[in-house]
């Protein structure tokens, strides 16, 4: 397992009402996820938490980290604040343009493999709020233009069902799938947020299993939360059973890539949050391997569901007898 945080999560955040934890410089964050156990990898905010990359390259190598993405921060600017990809207005889409292809010049200067962006402010709020032919045709042909810069860098689109907006228009799993194939360039991929994914009525798995089939490339974030909004939780709080289903397809399709937490510590110890992040998934995914998974393939291509229950249960819920006996 790769592990990596984004690193927003590390210094000062805020909600409509409060502010929680403290400032700190990019180097400062950096250097509170080197103190996580299994962390190896940052996700950074670009252009508005980055050093030069001479700084940035200083900083991961003194701290042994590497880079899960880039990720492109196209709805902090008030320009956006009405859309970004999706704008009426051509000056503002080519401003979120070039800052995707900025931020792909800035992963490649630092040897990111991956640039990921998530189009919060494009979406509408009414009906007759927006044209949605046109509104999705000037999406396609701004993604388009920016993945065809730098193609070796992938571009990665993160949907979401709302926020900044009512009804984002990059929404489902679905939607981003479309976009993949609307564009057109093999370079473009999906990153999959599981609590977006779990707020939007998805199960993401299933979301996983037909990204995976498309052959298009996915990216995934890790958090949870109560299906009603993304409270960017821990990992497996409120739906264990979903994670675990994830993280096996996961195992399944061999991922190999970068687990990110997109977890908000606004109210718990930032460093012991990521480390909890750490710790289930890793359990999770070494007990994947002793499970025999041939037998739940079986199982599920027959859809038998209480088979597969009765493998799981032992390894949820240990002899209590025994594990005092043995003390």
């Amino acid at each position: 397992m790769k592990h990596a945080i984004i690193t927003s999560f590390l210094g000062k955040l805020r909600d409509r009402f409060c502010e929680y934890q403290e400032p700190l410089s990019i180097e400062q964050k950096l250097e509170r996820m080197a103190q996580i156990p299994g962390v190896t990898g940052a996700e950074v905010v670009h252009p508005y938490e980055v050093d030069t990359v001479e700084a940035m390259r200083a900083h991961l190598d003194r701290l042994h980290l590497g880079i899960s993405a880039i990720n492109v921060n196209i709805k902090g600017d008030p320009i956006f604040a009405y859309g970004s990809l999706c704008s009426p207005d051509a000056a503002v889409r080519n401003k979120a343009c070039g800052m995707i292809k900025a931020a792909k010049d800035y992963a490649k200067a630092l040897g990111a493999d991956k640039v990921t962006c998530c189009p919060l402010s494009d979406g509408y709020d009414y009906p007759f709020h927006t044209d949605y032919r046109k509104a999705w045709s000037r999406m396609v042909d701004t993604v388009r233009e920016a993945a065809e810069h730098l193609p070796e860098i992938p571009l990665f689109m993160e949907y979401k069902p709302s926020e900044t907006r009512v009804h984002c228009t990059l929404d489902s799993a679905a939607k981003a799938l479309l976009l993949c194939e609307a564009v057109g360039n093999p370079n473009v991929g999906v990153t999959i947020d599981i609590g977006h994914s779990i707020y939007g009525g998805e199960t993401p798995a299933e979301a996983l299993a037909h990204v995976a089939m498309s052959g298009f490339p996915y990216y995934v974030h890790i958090n949870d939360n109560n299906g009603k909004w993304d409270w960017d939780l821990m990992a497996g709080t409120n739906n264990l059973w979903l994670y675990i289903e994830f993280l096996y397809y996961l195992k399944e399709l061999k991922y190999t890539g970068w687990i990110t937490s997109d977890t908000s510590p606004v109210r718990q110890d930032a460093i012991e949050t990521f480390a909890f992040n750490v710790r289930i998934t890793d359990r999770i995914w070494n007990w994947l391997d002793q499970m025999d998974r041939e037998a739940i393939g079986h199982h599920l291509e027959r859809h038998e569901f209480l088979p597969i229950l009765k493998m799981l249960e032992p390894f949820l819920f240990a002899d209590v007898k025994a594990t005092i006996g043995a003390r």
